[in-house]
């Protein structure tokens, strides 16, 4: 089994933080805490455990933050000893090759998508007889028993071969997917759960910080789920101002200074102060930040209206400084997410991926465009490179294992 992973190995990761700005391919070296290994083919641990072959994998922007040692071990979740090994690729799609006795789920043959198995162990995954209140609500990546270590935990990712998973941390992919559909579904997933944390009205003006593919699929779960609201977005390459207008964005900020495009567009009134400092008063209805870092959540505040909300969809893993006065100042509502969960939309609950499926099945949502580049797993260091450079015309890069 061919896979990837990295380990929360403190001094390998203070090492790769101290080389990094002078050598950036060390995190390619046996100094990094990320390891390229070909391990031997594990057994299935127990009666509800699974192993799938992987079809197609996307590249995430955490992926590369655990790659690049982006993590700070100061963070709250480092401190959580559950959190110790990550094989990377959870944007997979992948088919059933073996199944324990007792799986009742998916049987062989089965095209699957990793569901929660990224994000951890949950009750169900360590079979727990009492389950949390965040997994009785269906909301298994807030999990408050993930770092109990009960059971053992699956092995490979989705960059590699294949992984093994126990059956609750799959989902089944319909058949009228194509699979680089079903590779799309858990980031299209995350789109639909960002919108829903807080779900723009027909009339309110919401702006997209950040084009990358969570922003614009940001954009199209808002068309798709807010159809009525007005949608600005802040893209920075070519191809992400192009891909947003075609998804729904009502007006591009590209190359205009940010407080200047959002007094103009929202009818606000801009402050200048002292050694820089700027503050709008009015501003935007609701604001998703899908870049997350400090100067970008300090913008998003800042543009949001006195009674506005600030949805924080991007992810950075350390410690931000950030000018939380907006917050009490003008009552802007700072909300966050983890990836998916548990819906309620159309009068009744569902999971994320159950709901961001039927969008695609109705064409509410759709991934033409997205997928810009394609790699084999042995030209992984080449992928790697295309994705973090957006002057490559990237969206998503995917690894493709047909």
């Amino acid at each position: 089994m061919r896979t990837i992973y990295v380990d929360k190995n403190i001094p390998r990761m203070l090492l790769v933080k101290a080389v990094k700005p002078v050598w950036r391919n060390v995190v390619f070296t046996p100094l990094s805490p990320a390891q390229f290994v070909d391990l031997p083919e594990p057994p299935l641990p127990g009666p509800r455990w699974v192993r799938v072959a992987n079809r197609m994998c996307g590249i995430c922007a955490s992926d590369l933050a655990f790659l690049y040692v982006d993590a700070d071990p100061k963070i709250g979740a480092a401190a959580l000893p559950g959190n110790q090994r990550f094989y990377l690729g959870h944007e997979v799609v992948s088919t059933v090759t073996e199944i324990g006795p007792d799986v009742t789920k998916v049987a062989v043959g089965d095209r699957v998508l990793m569901h929660t198995r990224f994000q951890g162990a949950n009750c169900l995954s360590q079979e727990l007889e009492t389950v949390c209140r965040q997994c009785a609500a269906g909301n298994y990546i807030l999990c408050e028993n993930a770092s109990l270590g009960r059971g053992p935990r699956g092995v490979g990712g989705g960059w590699g071969d294949g992984y093994t998973a126990h059956e609750t941390e799959l989902f089944r992919a319909p058949a009228d997917l194509s699979d680089e559909q079903a590779t799309l579904v858990e980031p299209l997933a995350v789109g639909v759960h960002t919108v829903l944390r807080r779900l723009p009205e027909a009339g309110e003006r919401i702006l997209v910080l950040g084009s990358g593919i969570v922003g614009l699929n940001v954009i199209q779960a808002a068309r798709a789920l807010a159809p009525d609201c007005h949608i600005s977005a802040i893209a920075r390459y070519p191809q992400q101002v192009a891909m947003a207008a075609r998804l729904g964005a009502d007006e591009i900020i590209s190359g205009e200074d940010g407080y200047r495009a959002a007094a103009r567009i929202t009818g606000a009134t801009l402050y200048e102060g002292m050694m820089g400092s700027r503050m709008l008063l009015g501003g935007f209805d609701v604001v998703f930040d899908c870049v997350g870092a400090a100067h970008t959540l300090q913008d998003s505040l800042r543009w949001a209206r006195a009674g506005g909300t600030v949805v924080l969809a991007g992810v950075r893993l350390e410690p931000l400084h950030v000018d939380l006065g907006p917050v009490w100042y003008q009552e802007v509502d700072l909300i966050g997410l983890n990836s998916h969960g548990m819906e309620t939309w159309g009068g009744r609950e569902q999971q994320t991926f159950a709901l961001t499926i039927a969008l695609l099945q109705q064409g509410k949502l759709a991934i033409d465009g997205l997928i810009t580049h394609r790699f084999p797993l042995a030209e992984w260091r080449e992928a790697i490179r295309t994705a973090q450079d957006k002057r490559s015309g990237a969206i998503k890069v995917v690894f493709d294992y047909r």
